[in-house]
């Protein structure tokens, strides 16, 4: 095959790390062949979607901390997405309107033929945070508004809360809230922008000191342990991009059971790799841009994350 990355920017990738890289490392350990395109390089041209995409080589032995773990191995060129064998979207977010955008063209991609992973429609019709909304018997009590009075009431009434925005990542923006919370006002009307921004509140979960877990579904399927991503002393967050460790697990009975729900629930959707966030029993994120995790998975389990991804990859691509 031949598999197209939309992608940051190479040399801003730390390939030690990064789930993108180890699918693409297992992708050519299988054979396949490499480009890659960056977010503001597609475009539309008589109706075609295209981008200017670049071929690549992995360098075999090189040092995944350095910068020369990658090689040009042909010109750039300007090529139609369907080209392609498989498109494999892996922007970071922000979840901006310029990546808004990029979802509908990828979606016109897949109406000239593209095999998209994960569909532009499927990334931008499920919103990390608001997509739990599909599973409540899975979720602590949520509220979802912009409204001060609901949120002073959500926040008297679970006396210990969390609150987010909707589009934060890596753990930005996120809260708690104690029953005492001085800075209440000031904290809900920064986050709402007084009352103009729409955001997340959930009743606090304790178990988050044991680890946010990410659970990871590829292909219908869930990889059979997580990470879970503990805080550090002080902190609320578990993200690893705020400073949590992560420590791989076996997935517990309620895991699998939200993670097979999940599977049945997404199937369909266009949706090939999904990151689920779990705190103690309960799920709090269903991500579906840029799932994480691979590599650390991998490196204390044993279990190839990469490599059960490019299985999948291809088998969803010969459909």
């Amino acid at each position: 095959m031949h598999v197209l990355f939309i992608i940051d920017p190479l040399p801003s990738l730390k390939a030690y790390k990064d789930s993108s890289v180890a699918m693409m490392r297992a992708l050519s350990a299988r054979g396949h062949r490499l480009s890659v395109a960056y977010q503001p390089d597609l475009y539309i041209e008589e109706g075609r979607v295209k981008a200017v995409t670049q071929g690549i080589e992995l360098v075999s032995g090189a040092d995944l901390h350095g910068h020369d773990w990658w090689r040009k191995a042909a010109d750039a060129s300007e090529t139609a997405l369907a080209d392609f064998d498989a498109v494999v979207m892996r922007k970071d977010p922000p979840f901006d309107m310029e990546y808004v955008y990029a979802t509908h063209l990828l979606e016109y991609a897949e109406a000239q033929g593209a095999k998209v992973f994960n569909s532009g429609a499927a990334i931008r019709n499920h919103p990390e945070k608001l997509a739990i909304t599909e599973f409540p018997e899975f979720t602590a009590p949520t509220l979802v508004t912009r409204d001060m009075k609901r949120l002073r009431a959500f926040h008297a009434q679970h006396g210990d809360v969390v609150v987010k925005p909707l589009d934060g990542m890596g753990g930005s923006g996120v809260f708690r809230l104690r029953p005492e919370e001085h800075n209440l006002g000031s904290i809900l009307e920064m986050l709402t922008r007084d009352g103009t921004r729409t955001i997340m509140a959930q009743r606090y979960i304790p178990e988050i000191v044991n680890g946010d877990k990410r659970i990871l579904l590829v292909g219908g399927e869930p990889v059979p342990y997580s990470l879970a991503r503990i805080p550090q002393a002080g902190e609320t967050r578990g993200n690893l991009a705020a400073g949590g460790r992560g420590v791989a697990q076996p997935l517990t009975q309620r895991d699998l059971e939200i993670a097979e729900q999940a599977c049945a629930r997404l199937a369909g959707r266009g949706l090939l790799l999904v990151g689920l966030d779990v705190i103690g029993d309960y799920l709090t994120e269903v991500n579906v841009t840029s799932p994480t995790c691979f590599v650390e998975i991998t490196e204390q389990t044993g279990f190839d994350v990469g490599e059960f991804f490019a299985k999948a990859l291809e088998t969803a691509a010969r459909k």
